[in-house]
């Protein structure tokens, strides 16, 4: 069953644009070999909240996957193994959209309650013209 994962990894500041092209496309080949999609953003250089290893800087890519459980540890073994990368994070997300799109759907219908017109009462019959309503009767 294929599941929605996100993938946030950091890499080295001083690592060249070619050789994270190729990290990157070794992530996404073993992704697509094991019948998995990818698609890969590259955030650019930007500062660490704390010091990793010797670095206050990292490069930032994220991947986002579908696929089985297996192609996520195997691209997690893959970074733990990579030089390069200073630190990773691999969140399941699937179920969260499964949660946005109940919640959605439960507003969508409640909206459309709201905006149906409601159906009026029958207009009820004004009081004769010779008798007097307690609120105009005299004390």
């Amino acid at each position: 069953m294929n599941r929605n994962y996100e993938l946030m990894f950091i890499v080295r500041p001083d690592m060249v644009d070619e050789d994270l092209n190729k990290l990157i496309s070794t992530l996404e080949s073993s992704v697509t070999s094991a019948g998995g999609t990818t698609k890969t953003e590259v955030w650019g250089k930007r500062r660490l909240a704390y010091r990793v290893g010797r670095f206050n800087d990292g490069i930032f890519v994220l991947m986002l996957i579908d696929g089985v459980g297996a192609v996520v540890h195997e691209l997690e073994r893959r970074l733990r193994v990579t030089e390069p990368v200073i630190k990773f994070l691999t969140v399941r997300t699937d179920e969260e959209l499964k949660r946005l799109d109940k919640i959605k759907k439960i507003r969508d219908s409640k909206k459309k309650a709201s905006a149906a017109p409601v159906a009026t009462a029958p207009v009820t019959a004004t009081p004769e013209a010779g008798t007097e309503t307690p609120a105009s009767a005299p004390v």
